[in-house]
């Protein structure tokens, strides 16, 4: 095999590899999803998820290819008091963590709204429910060198997304509408790309 075919060969191989889609491990540490909602006009009630499982591929030739995919355990929602987070875990009146004990969001499309924002829709399946829903997502942060350990030197991003949802189309709806059905949702995530093996 000649200099010049063996030089197309190889730089055609490592275009190849280059335009693999990257794949980016969730850090359970750094995402999270915050909720927000009215209290009979009285107050606002804030909550948290945390303990993210999950993935982005990112197709750097096609971003509208890319995909996300998560997973968080119902039962890790905190809102600040105790008695609260038995009723609404546990007492049957909202989630039946038995039947669903898992909230899971699969992207279904992206649309690329600017550099470093998308509209990524999925579905997002919360108490049994599925129901597709559209995450308004910004780019924060990007680098081929994350800072901190355990996961220094891997490439990184850092994401932040936000949604409205109704409890009522979740099956969690009680109260409505002394209690406001529209809760807001915030959510950040950083993920990385581990090393193999």
């Amino acid at each position: 095999m000649n200099f010049i075919m063996t030089s197309v060969l190889l730089t055609t191989f490592a275009s190849a590899v280059l335009a693999e889609p990257q794949i980016y491990t969730l850090d359970p540490g750094h995402s999270q999803a915050a909720f927000q909602y009215e209290h009979a006009g009285f107050s606002v009630t804030y909550g948290m998820f945390g303990g993210f499982v999950g993935e982005i591929v990112i197709d750097r030739d096609d971003l509208a290819a890319s995909s996300v995919s998560v997973s968080i355990a119902a039962d890790q929602m905190y809102t600040g008091d105790v008695t609260r987070d038995e009723v609404l875990l546990r007492s049957g009146q909202f989630f039946d963590l038995g039947a669903a004990p898992l909230i899971t969001f699969v992207s279904t499309s992206v649309l690329i709204t600017g550099p470093k924002a998308a509209l990524i829709t999925g579905d997002l399946s919360l108490n049994g429910v599925t129901v597709s829903v559209v995450l308004d997502t910004v780019l924060m942060g990007e680098t081929d060198a994350y800072p901190f350990p355990p996961f220094g030197g891997q490439p990184a991003v850092g994401f932040t997304a936000s949604t409205v949802l109704s409890r009522s189309d979740f099956g969690l709806g009680l109260f409505t509408p002394f209690i406001v059905d529209e809760v807001k949702v915030d959510i950040s995530i950083e993920a990385m790309i581990l090393p193999q093996g």
